[in-house]
């Protein structure tokens, strides 16, 4: 999508405007950047929304004035670090997104997951707590960012048990479908062969009512949405090349058990790979918009399944 963006400086701009250069050199086009660009967010299109730091990082994206951010940040060598940040819908009582990434900080496995309890986001108002108990059958407590996401440091995995981050997920859609794909995105976020930062952003998809499976009554009084669909959006840097691809899954029971191997041909199979433009108008969500636009259109327009599932 293309999106106003504000820079600072007319030197900047033209910089950055002579230095995109698309690169052809094999089947899935890759776009060259320069190192020191400063991806800025003007934040002049949000509303009443008050813009944060974190509103800067390329994995958030554009944000809904009536929801309620978050950002789970832990300390590393006396830096702040975010962790992963969402955006609740105080309607629906469940997560729009959630947006994270691997980077030199993030991507270490130095931690199991852990057996932190299960317990309302502290982050968000007492009006937002959904309770931490389990849904009804047949659905489980399914992450959005998932434990395994987040194993460089116990704090970090620990925040991940928040119930903002929690979805009522199809048990055997959760564990081994679902879970397949999260596997995919692990293994190529901490492969720093394949990417310098990986940007991830997932969600499960519940801004139109008629799209939802219904709602989990909570024993507090409190109905949490439940998705129809869930969705991926991943952004690939390595050195000055971009990629991205985009996943669409219906939230079904696929058939498979948690003991079965999930073929990673299956997202292909089932026709839910997408890129991340029609993505976007699938969600209503714009993605990595702190992009420049010209950038962002290219990088957003195509994907390469042999790249990201082989």
């Amino acid at each position: 999508m293309k999106r106003n963006l504000t820079y600072f400086g007319s030197i900047v701009f033209a910089a950055l405007t002579l230095s995109v250069a698309f690169a052809c050199d094999n089947d899935d086009d890759r776009y060259k950047m320069p190192d020191d660009v400063q991806w800025r967010s003007s934040g002049k299109a949000a509303g009443t929304i008050v813009t944060t730091p974190y509103d800067q990082h390329l994995e958030v994206p554009a944000r809904k004035a009536s929801n309620q951010f978050v950002a789970h940040t832990v300390e590393i060598n006396n830096r702040e670090v975010m962790n992963f940040c969402l955006e609740f819908d105080p309607v629906r009582m469940h997560s729009r997104w959630v947006a994270f990434r691997f980077d030199g900080d993030t991507r270490t496995k130095s931690v199991a997951r852990g057996d932190e309890p299960f317990t309302d986001d502290p982050k968000l108002p007492n009006s937002m707590w959904v309770g931490s108990s389990s849904f009804g059958w047949p659905y489980s407590r399914g992450h959005l960012v998932a434990s395994a996401d987040r194993l460089f440091l116990r704090q970090a995995n620990d925040q991940t048990f928040y119930m903002s981050n929690i979805s009522p997920q199809i048990h055997s859609f959760n564990a081994p479908y679902w879970s397949k794909l999260e596997a995919i995105v692990q293994n190529h976020g901490r492969n720093t062969s394949f990417a310098d930062t990986l940007y991830v952003v997932k969600g499960g998809y519940i801004d139109d009512e008629s799209d939802l499976l219904g709602y989990e009554m909570r024993g507090n009084g409190k109905r949490v949405a439940v998705p129809g669909h869930y969705f991926m959006a991943l952004l690939r840097i390595k050195g000055k090349t971009y990629n991205s691809i985009a996943f669409w899954i219906e939230h079904k029971d696929y058939g498979y058990t948690e003991d079965y191997e999930v073929p990673k041909t299956v997202f292909q199979d089932n026709h839910q790979v997408v890129s991340v433009d029609e993505l976007e108008r699938l969600t209503g969500i714009d993605f990595f918009h702190n992009l420049p636009d010209d950038v962002e259109q290219k990088v957003e327009a195509e994907y390469s399944e042999g790249l990201w599932l082989n």
